[in-house]
């Protein structure tokens, strides 16, 4: 388990935290002539073999490398701008898969790096995809739906904005469950709700205010089933 927890903190950082938007706006332009697309590979090979920290887990981090390249290849080359959303949730669960499948060949346990314990592996990870991969979830799930409304706003400033929000709050709902303050979520959500209100009001657009709530939503409901999760995880090791 903690080897798969690993490999998946390694996907998070190579695919969300350290691969930033112009290296992916260049490997969709180029595709296989994108020199960041062979620097993502290696990253991402790099990062397995770093995480988890055995000589014998090298040519395995190379099957990761390997694999992913060829599995954003495919999703480069057939992926056009209506089936984006859909090619990005293919790919990151055979991305999830193939980590799956090498932690059931891998046969030795992965070592830790000093003080990093099996606990700390857990809400490291945890933290992490609560932060900017659910963020790009989120944004690309709900890209669907476009209110007319948003385009009046100015949107670099909204956008960054609302980026942080959403990571703040699910930060606090992940900190709640963490430390058994249920009760607390609600009042972050009326909060949030309350402070909402006034733009939406005034905005008087439905879709807008369905927008929001939506993404709200699945912000919230994210962020609880990964607190869940990580809570379940290390009461296992308890």
């Amino acid at each position: 388990m903690i080897l798969f927890i690993k490999l998946l903190l390694a996907h998070l950082l190579g695919d969300f935290i350290w691969q930033p938007n112009s290296w992916v706006a260049d490997k969709e332009a180029k595709k296989h002539k994108s020199i960041y697309l062979y620097l993502h590979i290696l990253l991402h090979g790099a990062l397995a073999a770093i995480l988890a920290g055995e000589i014998r887990f090298i040519p395995y981090a190379v099957l990761i490398a390997v694999t992913h390249g060829i599995v954003d290849l495919i999703k480069l080359n057939f992926q056009k701008t209506k089936t984006k959303r859909t090619w990005f949730i293919v790919d990151q669960m055979v991305h999830i898969l193939i980590l799956a499948g090498i932690v059931l060949l891998y046969k030795d346990e992965p070592m830790n790096f000093l003080w990093f314990t099996n606990q700390l592996w857990i809400l490291i990870t945890g933290i992490l995809l609560i932060t900017k991969p659910t963020s790009i979830f989120i944004k690309t799930i709900i890209s669907i739906w476009n209110p007319e409304s948003q385009n009046s706003h100015n949107d670099n400033s909204l956008a960054t904005a609302g980026n942080y929000i959403g990571i703040l709050e699910r930060l606090f709902v992940f900190c709640f469950i963490l430390t058994g303050h249920f009760e607390a979520i609600g009042f972050l959500l009326a909060a949030k709700s309350i402070f909402r209100f006034g733009d939406l009001k005034e905005a008087k657009d439905r879709k807008l205010t369905e927008y929001v709530l939506i993404g709200t939503l699945i912000s919230f409901g994210t962020s609880i089933i990964a607190a869940l999760i990580v809570q379940a995880l290390l009461l296992q090791l308890l």
